[in-house]
């Protein structure tokens, strides 16, 4: 097949996760923190039947590692479900594609990646995007710019503990720890801004779950086959389907420069991707 394992597993982790997030904006009348809740129990229900069945411990080997992971996923995931309910949808997914970024930056000390020249200008490519997004569209302001930024750098550092994990925990046992870690905090916060959930408000909370388990599962899969640097990179793929159903279910439009600007985001990751690809293929000279 064309495309590697691993990034056959983040495109489908991509689509899942914009699957997600439109379940998110489904239901603006429940606190985020109260979406997260419904989501770490999902999570966790779903982790401990599989790994009781595979017969695998679930608090894993490296601990020190999976709570890192689990803490840096649980700040970017608040922050960034807050997002998804106060900017639009597209916005939203271009302000998390930043992350990538953040992930390179992290991964050439945490998990000694070497990153090719040609990549930091198109990661700059892309993040000049961003910018143009945030520039000329008046629903984002600079309050959501920067907890946009905060919610991607703690997205780039989960991704680099997870490919720290590669090859010592499951893949399941690091998708556990991050809603173990996520459960206390909204579990808390969630008594002081409770609001029930109504009928259909029960199958879309539903939906947040599962999508996110399938999503999580294929992510780790991704970023434990690949390096960092080629994988993270295809999240911004997630921009078409966020951009499609922002149109067809929510009536999000845009300005011209603000498409300008995602396809920006888009240019720069697909030259990243080709260029990586073909350098990957080039024999060795001696």
């Amino acid at each position: 097949m064309f495309f590697s394992k691993g990034v056959q597993y983040m495109l489908i982790a991509t689509f899942v996760f914009v699957v997600m997030k439109v379940c998110v904006k489904l239901v603006p009348h429940i606190p985020a923190i109260e979406i997260i809740l419904f989501r770490c129990i999902i999570s966790i229900s779903i982790c401990l039947y599989y790994l009781n069945k595979q017969k695998v411990s679930v608090w894993g080997n490296n601990k020190p590692v999976l709570i890192l992971r689990g803490s840096a996923g649980a700040f970017a995931l608040i922050t960034y479900f807050w997002l998804l309910q106060e900017i639009p949808l597209a916005t939203a997914a271009t302000l998390q594609y930043i992350a990538p970024i953040f992930a390179t930056i992290l991964g050439i000390y945490l998990v000694k990646e070497k990153v090719a020249s040609f990549q930091w200008i198109f990661f700059l490519m892309s993040f000049v995007g961003v910018i143009i997004v945030q520039g000329f569209d008046a629903r984002m302001s600079t309050t959501h710019l920067l907890i946009g930024i905060a919610s991607a750098m703690g997205t780039g550092l989960a991704y680099n503990f997870v490919r720290k994990l590669k090859t010592s925990e499951h893949p399941l046992v690091i998708i556990f720890y991050f809603p173990l870690v996520v459960l206390p905090i909204a579990s808390i916060w969630s008594v002081f801004v409770w609001v029930q959930p109504q009928g259909w408000d029960w199958v879309v909370l539903l939906g947040v779950g599962i999508c996110t388990q399938i999503a999580q599962y294929f992510l780790t899969k991704a970023y434990q086959s690949e390096e960092v640097s080629k994988i993270s990179i295809l999240n911004y793929v997630g921009l078409v389907y966020a951009l499609l159903f922002g149109w067809f279910l929510f009536d999000e439009t845009f300005n011209w420069m603000t498409y300008a600007g995602m396809g920006l985001v888009l240019l720069g990751v697909i030259l990243n991707v080709v260029l990586k690809e073909k350098l990957a293929e080039k024999p060795a000279t001696t």
